[in-house]
């Protein structure tokens, strides 16, 4: 009898985008194939297995993938190039600097965010039970038991929240229980690391006083609140207004990679002390130590990570943070129907059992409980 897969809540992913673009953007199409190599970007079937992307519902069975954050980021309107993380990584001399598009308007921001959330609620409303939004960590545990799918709302980019913060509470109670403040891009709210390798993440301003309150009353609401994509400063300013744990969905150690989106050993400390919590992004850009976007990078730098995060914050505060969909993955790790490939990497590696239950679920489960201030 073939083993289950260990179930892993993932802590990102851009996968909606794949499926709602041509419903919502169909001007950026054609921009957003290039940037992920296919043909053409068609109308993708969750529940359909498909050689395109990284997740659909049999490929997420096959790999134990049970749920995790799913992102919405607004998309430009009027089709210019988005500067993905998939199309970031070293040129020749060893270096990158992508320059960041700039900013999107709040109200296209907000036309795209209903748009892109309608879209992922219908794809749930038809899945006839095999998908569920979840907004308590029971909800997730349940899904995890039941073997059915875990959708979390999560916006990557505050740009459809107003600066009066009145759109903030009825995305809560539409379901949105994470929230990056920024998308690399700045907003109103604050400034967004830009990618460049080798550098520090100390690139610029932080949070603004919109940004300041934005954290103040996720805190109120419980939303978790991401710092993937903030810069050093801003990342200070949440640690010194915030009272809920620290948490980046989707950064790896810039020990390892000294990108601009990776956290130093300051940072994790930080971390550590709000008992918050990192997820291991796995696009090959932030994990190499060259900075190269090449598929033929070995399991072993991914473990690489998770180790040093581990040393710096403890076997209780990290997890996974895949940025499929969104990212450049190593061959072995092509999609999430691979996922099997990495865990059997880590045993090798001398990961016990009741490590990799925490690394690959529980872990997300004890921080957004305590986020969310609920069950």
């Amino acid at each position: 009898m073939t083993q289950k897969p260990l179930p892993i809540y993932d802590g990102h992913n851009d996968t909606i985008l794949h499926y709602a673009i041509p419903q919502v953007a169909p001007h950026y199409s054609e921009a957003f194939s290039e940037f992920f190599g296919y043909r053409e970007l068609v109308n993708r079937d969750f529940f359909q297995r498909s050689e395109q992307g990284h997740i659909d519902l049999p490929r997420a069975k096959e790999g134990g993938l049970a749920g995790g954050f799913w992102a919405i980021s607004p998309i430009p309107e009027k089709g210019e190039d988005k500067q993905s993380v998939a199309s970031v990584g070293a040129g020749e001399d060893g270096t990158f600097d992508v320059p960041l598009p700039p900013e999107i308007p709040h109200t296209y921001a907000t036309r795209f965010t209903i748009a892109a959330t309608s879209e992922l609620l219908r794809m749930i409303a038809a899945s006839a039970g095999q998908a569920r939004l979840v907004t308590t960590a029971d909800d997730i545990v349940a899904c995890i038991d039941e073997e059915v799918f875990a959708i979390q709302l999560h916006f990557e980019g505050a740009e459809a929240i107003d600066e009066d913060l009145y759109a903030l509470d009825v995305w809560y109670e539409v379901g949105l229980r994470s929230l990056g403040i920024v998308w690399s891009r700045s907003n109103i709210f604050g400034h967004g690391v830009p990618f460049r390798f080798p550098s520090s993440p100390d690139t610029g301003p932080g949070l603004t006083d919109a940004g300041e309150r934005l954290v103040r009353r996720c805190n109120q609401l419980g939303i978790l609140i991401d710092l993937s994509h903030l810069n050093e400063k801003g990342f200070w300013d949440v640690a010194r207004i915030s009272d809920a744990p620290l948490v980046a969905t989707h950064s790896n150690a810039h020990a390892i990679n000294a990108a601009t989106r990776n956290l130093t050993d300051k940072q994790l400390a930080a971390i550590a002390e709000t008992d918050g919590m990192v997820g291991v992004n796995f696009h090959v850009g932030f994990l190499r130590e060259d900075g190269q976007t090449d598929p033929d990078t070995s399991l072993d730098i991914v473990i690489r990570h998770f180790d040093h995060l581990i040393e710096k914050l403890g076997e209780d505060r990290v997890g996974f943070g895949s940025d499929f969909d969104g990212a450049v993955m190593p061959r072995d790790l092509a999609d999430c129907a691979h996922l099997p490939r990495l865990v059997e990497a880590m045993r090798a590696a001398g990961y016990g059992e009741p490590l990799l239950q925490k690394l690959a679920h529980q872990n997300w489960l004890r921080v957004l409980r305590s986020s969310w201030k609920a069950t």
